[in-house]
């Protein structure tokens, strides 16, 4: 292992992280909202750690090898989230009295989870929000992937860091040079950052609002600047601009790239995306028919437009909320925790274990139930008309187990850590919501609830949870193995 190596490239990632705390200082400014020392200092101190650990390392410049990126990527989402923390702590909230409240919320926002510690969100300063919803936006794509694309000397270490921080099954590039395939991606979520807080602030929300929530869409995150989230506006408009928004953002990115470039055809061929539309067409139905059958809401339009935008926010693990479904009948809850685990396409910005991972696990539990009758039977499993080779079926098959020991491990520990009496719906739920990177849950993590309550312990376990979802386990899990940092 080159320690020099990973200070090198950790110390000008945190260097980079550290000024991108400088549009919060401006709008800080703008409100006089009195948090401007903190995120300076934050900023200061985050580029001065950077700009030191990069010096001690700047002699070293080695290729980075797959051990050296897994260890970049791992470590730099750790400490990226410890220094994001700084202007909550700084900025003195009374809401987060401890140093475990700071880290929780800006886990959460690195992670795109959207869960969060406040319960007067709109008290908060408003640089601080700010700050809150952009971490939002920097963990969409990835830190590393934002990383990757702004600096020219990285080469064949690019893709490994990319590699071991873009999730899903399939990580091919759009471009053969990794950079360049980072920076188009870039290019697609600016613009539709753009283009979204252009159509939020013709709907009638102000700049900052429309900013704010544009973050929260794209990365599928969920921060909002109101208490009641969405349902504070209590627009249609506004609610039709984010589900189109969010389904774009739960689909991959570089098939829509493809599409805007005029391969209109690949977004229509591709099987994952048409499941991924199919589970939403389906699940937005059910849930229509079933509150209007228990007259949950006054007219048709209401359960549709609740249903539709829960489906996408909850599919897309984004967050958002038009109100509390707790109170919705035990069925349709059951269909919504389901979606919890499914999240968005591979390549997208969202969580959970991706539409892709399920349709192969679909089509291996298929394969071997036909091969029960029919054991001479040598069937090829196909994603569309691609051939899914054995080991990408191996890998799907273990994550599975992986993800579910990490799931149950979650909920066992969050009752041992927490000290006050949870129920297990409770339980189940905010692992449920912080292993798939949603933020809301059920219970007493509800849609117009909040995870102030928890114990210090407890925050620091779901930070680690956060993490382990958003990299899809292996590149922090590594890291907790004493083997991995043997010098070789």
């Amino acid at each position: 292992m080159n320690f020099r190596v990973i200070a090198r490239l950790l110390g000008l990632l945190l260097a980079i992280f550290g000024a991108s705390m400088l549009p919060s200082v401006l709008w800080s400014f703008y409100y006089a909202d009195g948090a401007q020392w903190a995120l300076i200092v934050s900023c200061l101190i985050t580029v001065a750690f950077g700009g030191a650990i990069f010096f001690w390392g700047s002699r070293k410049k080695q290729e980075i090898f797959k051990r050296e990126a897994t260890a970049i990527v791992g470590l730099g989402w750790l400490v990226s989230a410890l220094f994001g923390a700084l202007p909550y702590y700084f900025a003195d909230l009374a809401e987060m009295p401890t140093f475990a409240d700071c880290y929780f919320e800006s886990m959460s926002g690195l992670t795109t989870t959207g869960a969060s510690v406040l319960s007067d969100i709109e008290s908060v300063p408003k640089g601080i929000l700010f700050w809150r919803s952009f971490t939002h936006w920097l963990g969409g794509l990835g830190i590393v992937m934002l990383f990757v694309a702004i600096l020219p000397f990285l080469g064949a270490g690019g893709r490994a860091l990319v590699k071991s921080e873009v999730t899903g099954p399939v990580k091919d590039g759009l471009t053969p040079r990794i950079k360049d395939t980072a920076q188009l991606l870039y290019k697609l979520y600016i613009g539709y950052t753009i283009a979204e807080t252009a159509a939020l602030m013709i709907a009638g929300m102000n700049f900052f609002d429309a900013l704010c929530h544009t973050f929260g869409t794209l990365a599928t995150g969920g921060f909002s600047t109101r208490n009641a989230s969405i349902a504070s506006f209590d627009s249609v408009a506004i609610e039709v601009i984010l589900i189109v928004f969010m389904f774009l953002a739960g689909t991959n990115f570089a098939l829509m790239y493809g599409f805007f470039r005029g391969r209109n055809r690949n977004l229509f061929k591709d099987y994952e995306w048409r499941v991924y539309f199919g589970i939403i067409a389906v699940s937005s139905a059910a849930i229509t028919l079933g509150l209007y059958r228990n007259s949950a809401y006054e007219t048709f339009e209401d359960c549709l437009r609740n249903a539709v935008f829960t489906v996408l926010s909850i599919m897309t693990t984004t967050g958002f909320v038009t109100g509390d479904f707790e109170p919705w009948p035990a069925g349709i809850k059951a269909l919504i925790f389901c979606l919890m685990f499914i999240g968005g396409c591979a390549g997208s910005t969202g969580g959970g274990m991706k539409v892709m991972r399920w349709i192969t696990l679909v089509k291996i539990g298929r394969a071997n139930v036909e091969k029960i009758y029919r054991p001479r039977t040598i069937r090829k499993i196909k994603m569309g008309d691609t051939i899914l080779p054995d080991n990408l079926q191996q890998t799907t098959l273990g994550f599975l187990v992986l993800w579910m020991l990490v799931f149950a491990a979650g909920t066992i520990l969050i009752g041992v850590t927490d000290n006050r009496q949870m129920d297990l719906m409770t339980s189940l739920s905010v692992v449920n919501a912080t292993l798939n990177n949603i933020g809301p849950g059920f219970g007493q993590v509800s849609a117009t609830s909040n995870y102030g309550f928890f114990t210090p312990a407890s925050k620091w376990l779901l930070s680690l949870i956060m993490v382990l979802g958003r990299l899809e386990l292996y590149s922090i899990m590594v890291l907790f193995f004493p083997r991995f940092w043997k010098v070789e």
